[in-house]
């Protein structure tokens, strides 16, 4: 279970990292309301999963998560260039966040 806490973790973390996009500085209502309510899911998440798993490998996967998927939608969604080497990076991260998970078991 601390692995699926984890992952929905990351994924909220996408989720606040674009509601702040949204936001616009935290000016818009709605946005902005959905934005701290994804942090505080995140972090709640993430301080669950940290009752079991290693603190650097959780950590580490959380913040990976968040990087690709918001390296993935500011390409779907904001129109950031999906440049080879972007994808190639991204490509990386992945690798980094499945090797930790496996040697982590």
């Amino acid at each position: 279970m601390p692995w699926v806490f984890l992952f929905v973790a990351g994924l909220f973390e996408v989720c606040w990292v674009l509601g702040m996009k949204y936001s616009q500085g935290f000016t818009r209502f709605v946005p902005t309301v959905l934005t701290i309510l994804s942090m505080i899911l995140s972090m709640g998440l993430l301080g669950l999963a940290l009752k079991t798993l290693p603190m650097g490998t959780a950590y580490a996967i959380w913040t990976g998560i968040g990087t690709v998927g918001t390296a993935i939608l500011g390409m779907l969604l904001l129109g950031e260039p999906a440049s080879a080497a972007r994808i190639i990076c991204i490509a990386l991260i992945v690798g980094g966040i499945v090797g930790l998970k496996v040697t982590t078991g």
